[in-house]
């Protein structure tokens, strides 16, 4: 029998639910923005000279995490020569990079068994928390066009809609705070007074849920002191109080 589609605030799905890995692929075969598509591709091809002999992903990013998480993270996009590379999000940026950031930041408050994100295969593993993208593609420049941002968003309202415990959204720098308003109001959740970005800034949303926002933890960001690692362990402190877990509990 067909399944006969369903439209839920401006997108369309199915009634059957999917799966974690029907998302993923769903992600992976995405073939909406050709330009990013292209960059990707081209990226992949090229290589930067320290990954020359690796093999790039060089397709759209899905999210990662633990499937019963809690808090969401929504970052930017991939890095080009980071989750462009490596098929895993806020991984291989490098030493220093923002996933090694993030990812010490998350070993610190106790939702990641390690602080370092190298590859995909490194043994990383997160409780309850979940990451994911406003974009899934490397974007040229770091720069994702509007249009770009609204078609990638069916995407996030996949994976969110197979996480039914997420009690808190993290978005990590404006573009990715703007997205996560964009796709509720497009869900028919309307935030009034719309919150204003400000690190650290916590928003009890219509829904239940509640907004953390923090800088994006770009290269940019942390070597220049506007995010350094005790903001970063702030906003996690938040997190946990939100969840009402006020020890940090060691991940095995």
């Amino acid at each position: 029998m067909a399944r006969v589609p369903v439209v839920v605030s401006g997108f369309s799905r199915t009634r059957r639910r999917m799966s974690l890995a029907d998302v993923r692929d769903t992600i992976i075969a995405c073939e909406k923005c050709p330009r990013l598509r292209k960059y990707c591709a081209r990226v992949a091809r090229d290589k930067r000279r320290a990954y020359r002999d690796e093999i790039y992903w060089g397709r759209p990013v899905p999210g990662f995490g633990d499937p019963r998480a809690r808090v969401l993270l929504v970052g930017l996009a991939p890095a080009a020569h980071g989750a462009n590379r490596t098929g895993r999000i806020f991984t291989g940026d490098g030493v220093g990079g923002s996933g090694d950031f993030l990812m010490a930041a998350l070993h610190r408050a106790g939702f990641a068994n390690m602080s370092i994100s190298r590859h995909a295969d490194d043994g990383l593993r997160l409780n309850d928390v979940y990451m994911a993208a406003a974009v899934r593609c490397a974007p040229p420049a770091n720069k994702p066009t509007p249009g770009e941002i609204s078609r990638c968003l069916p995407h996030l309202v996949a994976e969110i809609d197979i996480l039914p415990h997420l009690r808190v959204v993290v978005a990590l720098g404006k573009i990715a705070f703007d997205a996560y308003l964009q796709l509720l109001t497009r869900r028919g959740i309307v935030v009034r007074p719309r919150p204003t970005f400000a690190h650290a800034g916590v928003c009890v949303l219509p829904n239940g849920q509640t907004l953390i926002a923090s800088y994006h933890p770009s290269r940019q960001n942390t070597n220049t002191g506007k995010l350094t690692a005790q903001m970063m362990d702030d906003v996690f402190r938040k997190v946990r109080e939100v969840l009402g877990v006020l020890e940090v509990r060691e991940v095995r």
